[in-house]
């Protein structure tokens, strides 16, 4: 069973830095298109990057240039590293897995999803 676990969250001032974590297990992560995503209560939620071994990496246009998302194969967890936040950014980020091995981001059909964890950006 895919279970991911996501962490690092926390208040930050606008400007600042922060690295979420998503921890996986039951599965080579490695092999698995990955995903963040956030979501804030009466937006949709969106899909702000990807990971793939297909097609490498996406990023919505609200973060590019901002946030980079990498894969720690040896640790099986792939991080999300936000920088220049802006209060815009603020809400809660879920990492998710399409469990079919090496599909493109463009195609992925993530089942599999954390719990999330709680970005705020403010002053």
């Amino acid at each position: 069973q895919l279970q991911l676990v996501e962490s690092g969250g926390g208040l930050v001032q606008p400007g600042g830095s922060l690295s979420l974590s998503c921890a996986a297990s039951g599965f080579d992560l490695e092999y698995h298109t990955i995903a963040w995503f956030r979501q804030t209560p009466g937006k949709e939620r969106e899909e702000v990057s990807c990971i793939s071994r297909n097609d490498g990496l996406t990023y919505s246009d609200s973060v590019k240039g901002r946030f980079t998302i990498t894969r720690d194969n040896a640790k099986n967890t792939v991080y999300l590293h936000m920088r220049t936040l802006e209060p815009e950014d603020t809400a809660m980020y879920y990492c998710a897995a399409d469990s079919t091995l090496l599909t493109p981001c463009r195609t992925a059909d993530f089942g599999s999803w954390g719990r999330g964890t709680q970005v705020t950006v403010s002053s």
